[in-house]
């Protein structure tokens, strides 16, 4: 029989019991490369960092003035409402019928997001549970399939890159799958791949969502970043498009707001009041300085959003231009701030993950595997063009400098 000071300290390991939608998860699949890029960092090495899309230029001086003038109003300190303050949202509102011609009623059809990660996460959170399907595009940008898995749902990964075979495949899925689909995302301009639809695909996609009973979410961060003349049509611009769905917009890229979080879901009424009453659980809002200098950003600061995207059209090219003349097949992007690229046929053996640890390892630029994607993004690569052009150019030699000093294998 053991004493009591060896019941007390029994040093036999303690179990945590963590939930299934945890052990559901897989390992992350970018995980390796982020912690060699830190350690390079710690050793000194200059990496020039592709990988994410995190946007390096500043928001508008006039958006930091505001913010600043909110923040010595002491009453912006306290907590703000889940849904968002309601000038806020009467501008985003404002916002879809001038870009759009979309009218959405600000009290019902429109709620801010902490970012629109948030906000589709707590979205498949309102809509899914055990049983339930979600059709996501692939390659898949990771949280439509995870925030889906998170919620106990299933995930069916439809290859997007061809958005015609898309829909062909969303229609034999639910003419097949029983129970039928209950949710289908779409992401266009989509990321990773950067491909690109035009308004008659939305106009397919709300007969099938009628025709089968699915609901849409739409994913719609990139719509402001857009090159050569192209303009993302809204999903809510459809005729129908708000009896079956919701779009999420951000205004991280197009304001250069990424670490502000703030996002917007607008849409169908009934799916806007689910996510409400997530987040009246969840969390009390978007810090109101945010808030309010959001209102001015949307109110006065277009033309900043212009030259951002001028400025990433310039990098772009510099990318695209570069890896061109190494012999690679790049197709550049018409909207987005990624390029996706095939992977050069020589190094094709090693895989995208191997190949990208390679030219971080050796040439010191992250980037982005294709398989952090799913399946379908084997093979290629993701390289956001948030650095500016000289740094892309140098990353560029700097790949050419790894890939030739030894002859590639055969």
């Amino acid at each position: 029989m053991r004493s009591e000071s060896e019941v007390l300290f029994d040093d036999t390991p303690f179990k945590i019991p963590v939930a299934e939608r945890v052990t559901r998860l897989p390992p992350y699949m970018f995980g390796a490369i982020n912690k060699r890029k830190y350690q390079l960092r710690v050793d000194g090495v200059d990496v020039i960092d592709l990988g994410m899309g995190n946007p390096t230029d500043p928001p508008d001086p006039l958006i930091v003035q505001k913010i600043e003038e909110a923040l010595a109003d002491s009453r912006n300190h306290r907590y703000s409402v889940s849904n968002g303050i309601g000038n806020l949202r009467k501008e985003v509102s404002s916002r879809y019928w001038k870009r759009y011609g979309v009218r959405l009623d600000h009290n019902d059809e429109v709620l801010a997001c902490i970012g629109s990660k948030e906000g589709f996460s707590h979205m498949c959170l309102a809509l899914m549970g055990p049983g339930d399907t979600a059709i996501v595009p692939s390659p898949y940008f990771p949280v439509h399939v995870y925030a889906v898995m998170l919620a106990s749902g299933n995930v069916i990964t439809l290859d997007t890159r061809e958005p015609e075979k898309f829909l062909q495949n969303i229609a034999y899925t639910c003419e097949n799958l029983v129970p039928k689909p209950k949710v289908v995302v779409v992401n266009f301009p989509h990321n990773p791949t950067a491909t690109v639809i035009e308004s008659d695909f939305y106009v397919d996609l709300v007969k099938l969502a009628k025709k089968h009973g699915f609901l849409v979410i739409s994913d719609f961060a990139y719509a402001d970043i857009c090159y050569d003349g192209y303009e993302a049509p809204s999903f809510l611009a459809t005729p129908g498009a708000i009896d079956v769905g919701v779009e999420m917009t951000s205004m991280s890229k197009s304001y250069s707001m990424a670490g502000w979080r703030i996002g917007f879901c607008c849409g169908n009424s009934e799916m806007v009041r689910a996510l409400a009453t997530i987040k009246g659980y969840y969390d009390y809002g978007i810090f109101q300085p945010i808030q309010i200098a959001a209102i001015v950003a949307m109110r006065h600061c277009d033309a900043a959003v212009e030259s951002i995207t001028t400025e990433y059209q310039s990098r772009r090219d510099v990318l695209c231009e570069g890896l061109t003349r190494l012999g690679w097949n790049i197709t550049p992007p018409k909207a987005g701030m990624f390029v996706w690229a095939d992977m050069p046929e020589a190094w094709k053996h090693m895989g995208s993950i191997e190949f990208a640890m390679k030219l971080l390892n050796e040439g010191g630029v992250a980037v982005s595997p294709g398989r952090g994607f799913g399946d379908d993004g084997e093979g290629c690569l993701r390289l956001a063009i948030v650095e500016n052009s000289q740094r892309l150019r140098q990353a560029v030699r700097q790949i050419d400098k790894c890939l030739t000093k030894v002859e590639a294998p055969a």
